[in-house]
């Protein structure tokens, strides 16, 4: 968006056809992890889940085509953040993986 490669309604098509699918995976591990007993697991997916689901009762979960330009800076902060905690979560299952393992 900010290089002005594609239009403000094709980029934010793009991106909102994923939020929903993150959302409701989000959830699923969360609930996962929640059956299965990994703790440590339930405890660093839930403020994510719950940050999800504020979001979407709120209506703020889709980007609009007409607010794109003004919201660009805290929505790219958002996916930044989020980017950042699922690499931590990423990195924290495949440690845990590989203690199993071996």
């Amino acid at each position: 968006m900010e290089a002005d490669q594609l239009d403000p309604f094709e980029a934010t098509a793009r991106v909102n056809k994923f939020v929903l699918p993150e959302f409701i995976l989000q959830w699923i591990l969360c609930f996962l992890f929640l059956i299965t007993g990994h703790w440590v697991m339930v405890l660093i997916s839930l403020p994510i889940a719950c940050f999800h689901l504020t979001i979407y009762l709120k209506g703020k979960h889709l980007i609009d085509v007409t607010e794109v330009f003004r919201s660009l800076d805290r929505e790219k902060k958002h996916r930044v953040i989020k980017l950042g905690i699922y690499l931590v979560f990423l990195c924290i299952t495949i440690f845990r993986l590989d203690l199993h393992c071996c």
